[in-house]
């Protein structure tokens, strides 16, 4: 039975560069087709990136996309008898569809628009698409192919209306972004759709980072029995090509066999080198395709500023990074003696800019209004403001985009300063609770010994004042992390999450303190998401909000 060879592009398209995006699928296509490919497979609104958001609302942008499409159909003509699936948006008749086309020999062969729109967690497709029911399905030699575009797959009505119109292979184009544990879902989902029709799956996901959101890739290909036959990089751009016939079988082209570079079936990581991996990426797009160059930080000498710079370096190199330690009077010598030497095993840029007297000037500008009052919080935020005021003014003058070092446990919590350590452009750790800091810490360490022992095990504190430590006023933040995944992740009740063994005591704070810190979550910087619920665009609770929870 004569086999037809597919490619799986995974691409890493950049939201609105429709130009750059296309680019992108050409360069594809023309590897597969020295490869011998006669089907290309694309991630959904590959054209676009993903997601476009309310640039959809711009007639311009959607003419603009449509200009692109016969652009680019037209620059694949040379490649002759390459079917091309792209990811793009279509109008018909006053109706904005999620659409794939077939492109082939400098036509559109057919547009299948998506049907299922979903629109919980980060998506609202809602708000721009109509969904649409015609299946569409086209034969490469003898093998029938059928399109359905990602969420299509997770529902029965989108597959067996392909199934039905012949089709016995499905290939899916997603943007399907990252958490933990997706990846295994995905492929869960995908097996069920292929023993509900019969057909075979070739599943092409996008790659990078797009603002908080973060596209693992991770595509795969599923034989007639549901085999995972191929499963592509995560985090990476990469092409891999397999061999379809019209009985469902799926097999890998090896490198030997094709014209282009192939590489290996990815092996999975661990929990900790997936999110090393999708904080990496998410920085390394967010700077890349904003038009920064460098980046800054504030290193205190502790765990999560070190994790931070680990990653800043690992993503962008040395030389785009700088580092600097802001002492306060509070500051203990082992702090900058941790500090100096992290830097030095990274090689990056350090300065030391001591800000005792700063906050002294602010605490004696503020004294006759200050006068009866004994000192509090309120001058341990001087100092913290002092800090991103200065790293600020080295954004403005050096172009640096300023990277915060809070976690999601003290941003869950309030425990940060509001135009203090959360002044900056880009919250690294904004979506990883405390506890796994340390986990990434430790994993770092056993590639290479980059953050300094001592910084891992001294007890946490923000040293604003004498002896602090984050314990003096929470709970342990293995106790805070339980109880935000289950409240905020999981969705729990309070009531819940006692019964799960907690006390009354510390789920009382922790939700009072997640409620009462909306306004804070609300001014802080976007960082990468990887959990299933990030705060941002999966989280958007009202600011003036009456509801308490009960026990």
């Amino acid at each position: 039975m004569a086999a037809v060879r597919v490619g799986i592009a995974q691409i890493n398209a950049c939201v609105g560069d429709l130009a750059g995006n296309a680019g992108r699928v050409l360069q594809a296509a023309r590897a597969a087709q020295a490869a011998g490919a006669k089907v290309l497979l694309t991630p959904e609104l590959v054209l676009t990136g993903y997601p476009p958001e309310d640039l959809l609302l711009r007639p311009s942008f959607v003419h603009q996309t449509e200009t692109t499409l016969k652009k680019l159909c037209a620059d694949l003509a040379p490649l002759e008898g390459l079917h091309v699936v792209v990811g793009h948006v279509a109008m018909q008749q006053g109706n904005l569809r999620n659409a794939a086309s077939v492109l082939l020999d400098g036509i559109i062969l057919g547009t299948y628009c998506k049907r299922e729109l979903p629109n919980y967690s980060v998506f609202d497709e809602q708000r721009y698409f109509t969904p649409d029911t015609t299946p569409l399905t086209f034969d490469v030699g003898t093998v029938r192919f059928g399109i359905n575009i990602c969420e299509d797959a997770w529902f029965e009505a989108a597959p067996r209306a392909a199934a039905q119109s012949g089709a016995q292979v499905l290939l899916v184009p997603n943007a399907s972004p990252f958490n933990h544990g997706k990846q295994a879902l995905r492929v869960a989902v995908a097996q069920r759709c292929v023993r509900d029709t019969g057909c075979a799956l070739i599943y092409a996901n996008l790659a990078g980072g797009q603002d908080e959101l973060v596209f693992d890739g991770a595509s795969f290909a599923l034989d007639r029995d549901a085999r995972l036959v191929t499963r592509l990089p995560d985090f990476d751009e990469a092409l891999r090509l397999v061999d379809v016939d019209a009985s469902g079988a799926v097999k890998v082209v090896s490198s030997s066999e094709a014209a282009c570079t192939e590489q290996p079936s990815a092996e999975l990581l661990s929990h900790e080198g997936q999110t090393w991996e999708a904080l990496k990426v998410g920085l390394r797009d967010y700077v890349s395709k904003n038009g920064f160059r460098t980046v800054i930080l504030g290193l205190s000498g502790g765990i999560d500023s070190a994790v931070v710079l680990a990653v800043a370096v690992d993503a962008l190199g040395a030389d785009r990074v700088s580092a600097v330690m802001m002492p306060s009077r509070y500051t203990a010598d082992i702090s900058q003696i941790d500090a100096r030497d992290m830097v030095s095993r990274l090689g990056v840029r350090y300065d030391e800019i001591a800000i005792a007297d700063l906050a002294a000037g602010f605490e004696q500008a503020l004294g006759p209004m200050f006068t009866g009052k004994a000192p509090d919080t309120t001058e341990e935020n001087i100092q913290a403001r002092v800090r991103g005021m200065l790293l600020m003014a080295l954004s403005n003058k050096f172009g640096h985009l300023v990277l915060t070092t809070g976690n999601k446990s003290e941003l869950s919590t309030g425990y940060c300063t509001l135009y203090g350590d959360m002044a900056g452009g880009f919250a690294l750790l904004k979506d990883v609770a405390k506890t796994l800091v340390y986990r990434l810490a430790r994993w770092r360490n056993q590639i290479s010994e980059v953050i300094p022992e001592r910084i891992i095990v001294r007890p946490p504190s923000a040293e604003l004042r004498p002896d602090q430590t984050d314990q003096d006023n929470l709970p342990e933040y293995e106790v805070i992390d339980a109880i935000i995944e289950r409240y905020v992740e999981h969705n729990e009740s309070a009531a819940q999450v006692v019964a799960a063994g907690y006390t009354r005591e510390a789920v009382d704070q922790i939700v009072r303190l997640i409620r009462v810190n909306e306004y804070k979550r609300r001014q802080s910087p976007p960082g990468p998401r990887i959990t299933d619920r990030a705060f941002g665009r999966d989280w958007r609770y009202p600011l003036t909000n009456g509801y308490r929870e009960s026990f």
